[in-house]
């Protein structure tokens, strides 16, 4: 797919616990991960999303569910694959998980890490209206881009729980304002806990948002 060339903080084989560039996940997975992905589209542009991975089970790969006929979606089975990244900007998340973004490059400047892979389609069903996919994730190449000392911030976790919120406006199986009630509560931990970038990202979320709280 053309991964750009990368310069990374140090050196080693590749894998979660080492720097430089291989075949495996550039984290341990645990849990299931925030993550951004960038698939191409048909006009040769890398589309930018947010993306849920699930750790493996047992010997198992990687794995994500899309839900609806999106972007990502599309991609993932006519392109069959994409680059998964690892960032700590609230900005580009909020973006990724709610707005339409392209980018020439595969892999964002704010990306820690990023890891390319195949992807195989596993499962698939429908809940309510909206069909879901589950795809295995086969990592083909990955590097490491900066290392960091992580910190724990409130506003930064409150971020990314709005996205879903927000996500979940217009489906029916949810509840409209119980939603809205949670877009407030996270914006107020925001107003309180977060930085600079944090508070930038929660007015993308309202910019992008079509609805008032």
């Amino acid at each position: 797919m053309g991964a750009r060339s990368v310069t990374v903080d140090s050196s080693g084989d590749g894998g979660p616990d080492s720097g430089g560039s291989g075949t495996e996940w550039p984290v341990s997975l645990a849990g299931v991960s925030e993550t951004v992905v960038t698939t191409l589209g048909p006009n040769e542009r890398w589309n930018v999303a947010a993306l849920g991975v699930h750790a493996p089970d047992g010997d198992g790969p990687a794995t994500a569910t899309t839900w609806g006929r999106t972007r990502t979606w599309r991609n993932f089975r006519e392109r069959g694959g994409g680059y998964v990244q690892f960032t700590r900007d609230p900005v580009d998340f909020a973006e990724a998980a709610l707005s339409v973004r392209e980018e020439d490059d595969p892999v964002l400047d704010s990306a820690d890490a990023w890891v390319e892979v195949d992807v195989e389609r596993r499962d698939s069903g429908s809940e309510g209206d909206t069909q879901w996919v589950e795809w295995a994730l086969h990592p083909i190449d990955s590097a490491v881009e900066r290392r960091v000392v992580p910190t724990t911030n409130r506003g930064h976790a409150a971020v990314v729980e709005a996205t879903v919120a927000a996500s979940r406006l217009d489906v029916p199986s949810y509840d409209r304002e119980t939603l809205l009630d949670r877009l407030a509560y996270f914006e107020s931990v925001v107003d309180t806990a977060g930085g600079e970038r944090e508070r930038a990202a929660f007015e993308r979320v309202r910019d992008l948002v079509d609805a008032e709280w």
